[in-house]
């Protein structure tokens, strides 16, 4: 089928594969514990955004050059550590929230947590490696499709990854509920969510090019 072989197998091991806590879902479940749903799918939909840029750039070769460049590698690995454990920071430095406040974001409180979703994404460049090294299993070595089955096995990730996440976020949104309008529970949620991050950012920056 245009390219691909063994479809079925394939979108079982991508929903195994998210079902494997990873630094994308215990960042959608920190921002739904701390900030609620809204906030949740937000992280969700940036998320998605950057899995799809990474499809582009194995659709096109260019994550080759991260694959070959230990420099480039650790460089945007550097930079993506930093950014999460930014964000950590910025979270634990948090005043407590009012009640509620975390299903009332501000539109431009929302676009940015997409933004943050995008970039910790695609400054991760252990998904890049993933893309290059899982894809091509699935794809028929004499395919006359050029970069189209890369495509549509990476839309297919993407469809499965923001289904994922969406069920993520309405069961850590949901469980929490009660705990964020509490204003000292809140505060201690923040307090632990900016944690998990940094813990994420120390965590990527042991990831060594394969």
């Amino acid at each position: 089928m245009l390219g691909i072989t063994s479809y079925g197998m394939y979108l079982l091991a991508s929903i195994l594969m998210h079902a494997t806590p990873g630094v994308d879902t215990m960042y959608i479940m920190g921002r739904s514990v701390a900030q609620g749903r809204k906030a949740g799918v937000y992280s969700v939909l940036g998320i998605s955004t950057g899995v799809f840029v990474h499809t582009l750039l194995a659709a096109f070769g260019l994550a080759v050059i991260l694959q070959q460049s230990v420099v480039l590698f650790t460089a945007v690995k550097i930079a993506g550590a930093a950014y999460l454990v930014y964000l950590g920071i910025k979270m634990m430095r948090q005043p407590a929230p009012p009640a509620l406040e975390s299903e009332e974001l501000a539109p431009t409180k929302l676009k940015k947590i997409y933004w943050q979703g995008v970039t910790t994404n695609v400054m991760n460049p252990k998904v890049a490696l993933f893309f290059l090294s899982f894809l091509p299993q699935f794809i028929e070595t004499a395919q006359p499709y050029g970069p189209l089955p890369f495509l549509l096995l990476g839309v297919s990730f993407v469809v499965t990854s923001t289904l994922w996440g969406l069920g993520v976020v309405y069961v850590a949104a949901l469980a929490t509920k009660r705990v964020r309008q509490n204003a000292k529970m809140a505060l201690l949620v923040n307090r632990l969510t900016g944690i998990v991050f940094i813990g994420l950012g120390v965590k990527l920056l042991q990831t060594k090019a394969s």
